[in-house]
Order: C-alpha cells, then structure tokens, then sequence
C-alpha cells in the first residue's frame, strides 16, 4: 500500500537526518556514535542491493516499490546512492556494464566471485540461481532510474535519472556477448524500462531496437549453445513484438497514481 511505503520512507528519512527512531521496542539514532551516520548508509545501501537479488528476483513486480523509496532517498542523502551504486557493482559487474576479464593469477574461484558467482567452500552456486540473482539486481536497478518519489520537491533532476538506463544500453551493445547472461540482462532491462526509455528518446531508442534486432541478436546467437536459447529466444520475441507493433509495454506492477491512495 501506497501509505505503508510512506511510512517506511519517512522512518529511513529520519534515520538519516538524525532524528531518534522507535524500531524493535528501542529508540536509535545516528548521532549515538561519530560513525553512526557512515555506518546507516552502507548497511541500508547493502540492504537495497539484498533486495535486488533476493525478493526483486523472486517476485519481479516489488522492483517498483523498492525502487521508489530508494530513488527518494538518494535525493535527500546522496550518500546512500553512492554507496548503493558501489554495493551493486561489486555483487553484479554487469549493472555497470562490465564483464571482468581473468587476469593472470586469478584463480578459477576467485573470478567467480569477482564475476558474481557465490562461491561457498569451493562450492560455486547453480547457474540458475545465478542468473536469478543477476536479473533481479538488474531489474531493481531499471526501476531505479526511472522513479522519483512522488512526495519530493521535483525541482532538481533525477539524481541517478533515465540517461544513465540509456548510457547502460549504449555500453551494453558495444561490449562482446555471454551465453545466457547478456540475452537476459538485456531482456529484464527492456522489459522494466524500454518503456520510459521509449518515451525519453523516441527515434533514437527505436533505432536502438533495430540495431538489437537486425545486429545483436544474431551476435548472441553465435556464442549460445543449443541448450541455453530460452533467454535467448524470449528476448527476440520481445523485441519483434516491440517493433511490429512500434509500442514498449508498460513493465507489470509499475506504480500508478491510484497506488498512492491506498
């Protein structure tokens, strides 16, 4: 509910501005300690990024009310997105983009984990789970970038706004292909946002789509074996719907005005 989120916003806001908060029977406040304030925002920039390849993974429609507060937050305490950004780097390189090269001496479990991969007692995580994860850090991140909290004062930009989503698709297309990871990457991020980025840069964005189409597609093709085209074919679906039909969906679960009444 729109007045719940209200409320969790308003309690963060307050935390960080140095008011004392009632939470699990006590009242805090960041000016209990010199370190206080520095240690909230890392820990509730850390806790964005959990979300995202938690619950954002599991149940696609929570990216939005999630990204809502945090793109309120980062508003009023820059800080946060900050240190949210530098959180979501380090677990998913492909938000940046970036798909780190092993360099020499780096052993086979240590560019795992810096490829993402948990990595447990030389046990590296299921492809899947993965995966899973990824995209729903991915799909935080395109709600982000398109969501301003509604109850902020508007005057100033986006402070992490829709050009970054556009500088992320433009690195996207000019970096090599991944099996698996980059049809689906590509997917979650026009599913969430092609939309708004449909609106924001009109031709341009179109002409984009059909580079996907007429280029990309096949260039991902070519590296993706004949057990790992699911993603891949969802994604040439998507963007051939787009085009014939020279319309982006709006993502499922985005936030309406009618949200906010409840």
């Amino acid at each position: 509910a729109g007045s719940k989120l209200r409320e969790v916003f308003d309690k963060i806001n307050n935390l960080l501005s140095g008011k004392p908060v009632q939470t699990e029977g006590q009242t805090v406040s960041v000016t209990q300690h010199p370190q206080g304030l520095e240690f909230v925002c890392y820990k509730l920039a850390e806790k964005f990024v959990r979300h995202g390849e938690g619950e954002v993974s599991f149940h696609h429609d929570s990216a939005f009310p999630i990204a809502v507060v945090l793109s309120g937050i980062w508003e009023l305490h820059p800080r946060v997105g900050d240190i949210f950004l530098a959180h979501l780097h380090k677990k998913c390189p492909y938000s940046v983009p970036f798909y780190p090269a092993r360099k020499e001496g780096t052993s086979m479990e240590e560019y795992q984990r810096i490829l993402g991969y948990e990595v447990h007692d030389s046990k590296v995580e299921e492809q899947d789970h993965f995966l899973k994860r990824m995209s729903g850090m991915i799909r935080l991140y395109a709600a982000i970038i398109q969501l301003r909290w509604p109850y902020g004062n508007k005057q100033g930009a986006h402070p992490h706004g829709l050009s970054y989503g556009w500088r992320w698709l433009a690195q996207m297309l000019n970096l090599e292909p991944l099996a698996d990871v980059t049809a689906m990457l590509l997917l979650d991020f026009l599913e969430v946002c092609g939309n708004a980025l449909m609106k924001q840069y009109g031709i341009q964005f179109w002409k984009t789509m059909f580079f996907i189409q007429k280029s990309y597609i096949p260039r991902i093709e070519a590296v993706t074996s004949s057990g790992q085209m699911g993603c891949l074919s969802r994604l040439k679906n998507f963007v051939q719907k787009c085009l014939q039909a020279e319309e982006i969906p709006l993502p499922k679960g985005i936030l309406t005005p009618s949200f906010w009444r409840t």
